[in-house]
């Protein structure tokens, strides 16, 4: 998973203090509530919209600082230790399958996906099972689907009904813990996630594709062609695991859409579009502008977290689609946004650093305010 908050987020500038009472914009040209408002309207696929306020740091009701209060000394402890432990089991059983067993060396990648046999059926059946257990461990006791008919009217090809992958809308990292549950397919992940502990192993067995800067040696395809084989190669084999991307490249807040990248579209293959959205009346569990530890810590905090999923119809792509990759993102990225009642944003991962930026006092407020005016 992208892990842009993370470099945002890590270190204050000029080697300040980290605390949490830093203010959140420190410009005098910032203050303003004028200026504030104008911000926010131009980057608000970024902007939290809960009670906790932006980057997590506002002020909270009586009410909730009392229940925050007792989630941490009750349910936090609690959760952290049984999702320890979901973690641990699950990546004994994932070093017990692949004991024995050399993994996959092709393309400067390494992965146990393409494993057959018990140790296969094992690794995704117990790997599905303790996501969704996971996923009632952070609070998400019911999980809502519902299929959409959106393209009965459209013919589809005389063709297998099985697409190379699986594109979605992405608000934060539980996206990835669904996603696991349901259909457990590869995804794309930063080369240093195969060398964390625990993680590292399930990241292999997940079968997924590591991104890394472009190799020069002559039998490096680039992971852009790695990712198009591999679409092809589940479209075409049952037996291969279907990959899953977020074409949007990084997270929002759940009520907008960026535009997507190409990279999902170039093998010319069906996809299947799934939209998340989560409900809540505290806290939002989008990852959006605020750090990664206090979004778990508040997210344990939160006694219910609520998960809608809407499933499209595979979608096929017609002969200009296939023959125009942009084109054919665009067209699926309209599908959902409707289809989801998603807002279309053309802003971006360097816009939202941008207000992250601003939100750390970074910038002054022309050059938070006026990039890529339309």
């Amino acid at each position: 998973m992208e892990s842009e908050l993370k470099d945002l987020n890590s270190k204050p500038p000029n080697g300040s203090s980290s605390r949490d009472d830093r203010p959140l914009l420190k410009s005098e040209s910032l203050a303003s509530a004028d200026s504030i408002a104008e911000m926010e309207k131009k980057f608000a696929a970024y902007v939290r919209r809960d009670i906790y306020g932006t980057m997590g740091r506002g002020e909270l009701p009586p009410k909730e600082k009392l229940l925050l209060g007792f989630a941490l000394i009750t349910l936090l402890p609690i959760r952290v230790l049984l999702a320890v432990t979901v973690l641990l089991f699950y990546y004994l059983i994932c070093r017990v399958c692949t004991l024995f067993y050399a993994p996959n060396r092709e393309d400067e990648q390494e992965d146990y996906a393409h494993m057959s046999g018990w140790r296969r059926a094992v690794i995704v059946s117990c790997g599905r099972a303790l996501s969704r257990v996971m996923l009632f461990i952070f609070g998400f006791y019911w999980i809502t689907e519902s299929n959409s008919a959106s393209q009965e009217d459209k013919q589809q090809p005389e063709e297998s009904d099985r697409p190379g992958v699986i594109i979605s809308n992405h608000v934060s990292y539980l996206d990835i813990l669904y996603h696991m549950s349901s259909s457990f397919p590869s995804f794309v992940a930063k080369r240093s996630v195969a060398r964390l502990p625990l993680v590292g192993l399930i990241s292999k067995c997940l079968g997924c594709v590591y991104v890394q800067r472009e190799s020069k040696s002559s039998d490096f395809k680039g992971v852009s062609a790695i990712v198009t084989d591999r679409i092809r190669e589940a479209h075409q084999n049952d037996s291969a695991p279907l990959m899953m991307l977020f074409p949007e490249g990084t997270t929002t807040n759940g009520e907008f859409l960026l535009p997507f990248k190409t990279g999902g579209f170039l093998a010319k293959a069906p996809v299947l579009p799934v939209i998340l959205r989560y409900h809540y009346q505290r806290f939002s569990p989008a990852w959006d502008s605020i750090s990664g530890v206090r979004h778990v810590i508040f997210l344990l905090c939160q006694f219910v977290n609520f998960i809608e999923v809407i499933r499209l119809p595979v979608y096929h792509p017609s002969q200009q689609e296939m023959d125009d990759p942009k084109l054919y993102a665009n067209n699926v990225r309209r599908l959902m946004a409707s289809e989801g009642n998603l807002t279309l944003s053309d802003i971006g991962l360097a816009e939202k650093r941008t207000y992250h930026a601003a939100l750390n006092g970074n910038n002054s407020l022309p050059s938070v305010l006026h990039q890529k005016d339309e």
